[in-house]
């Protein structure tokens, strides 16, 4: 079996881990199809996880509860789009939960980074993109999305590749949320035709 890229989808795994893993890779599935069930029952097994990551770059408790809490509203939104194939469940949530804790940072516009910060931001881990480049997977995902319309395509990228809200990308564009919700369920559904020719 292939390995992901990520350091921790790197190392040997017993058979108790191995289990671990795909117990959460299926969890994390199947909240993408909606199960409130396996939901929150991934959020009992990794928000103590994910919260240690918000804690440590945040520095701040309640600013790192409030930032899990929209940790797990992206990853309701976005489950659909986890594959196994590029990372574990673990290391796609800790993206996550990073990418929000650093947008909380870039926020703080009154308090510059210090020196152990910058290092803590500096990841030298592929993202879920990185990863994607890497994968066999790539050019034919990129063909699929430059076969979109040009505006559902970039939709699709910027939810998907670079974690932007369904509510950010309705804001930025002026649409109802609702609106903004049908447009990229279509595409998804357009996108997965095109991958399963």
């Amino acid at each position: 079996m292939q390995r992901n890229a990520a350091t921790d989808d790197d190392r040997p795994l017993d058979g108790v881990e191995a289990r671990r893993r795909h117990e959460l890779n299926r969890l994390l599935h199947e909240a993408g199809e909606g199960d409130q069930a396996a939901f929150a029952t991934l959020y009992q097994r990794t928000s103590a996880k994910l919260f240690g990551v918000c804690v440590r770059m945040l520095r701040d408790r309640g600013e790192a509860e409030e930032v899990l809490q929209d940790v797990y509203v992206t990853v309701w939104r976005q489950a659909a789009s986890f594959d196994p194939g590029l990372a574990s469940a673990v290391t796609w949530l800790a993206t996550i939960a990073r990418n929000r804790a650093i947008d909380r940072l870039r926020r703080r516009r009154e308090e510059p980074l210090d020196a152990s910060m910058e290092e803590e931001l500096a990841d030298e881990h592929p993202s879920p993109a990185a990863m994607a480049e890497r994968s066999q997977e790539k050019r034919r995902l990129e063909r699929c999305l430059d076969a979109l319309p040009a505006q559902q395509g970039t939709l699709v990228r910027e939810a998907f590749f670079t974690g932007a809200t369904y509510a950010e990308l309705a804001v930025r564009l002026s649409v109802p949320l609702g609106t903004m919700k049908s447009w990229i369920r279509r595409s998804l559904i357009q996108l997965k035709t095109c991958l399963d020719q």
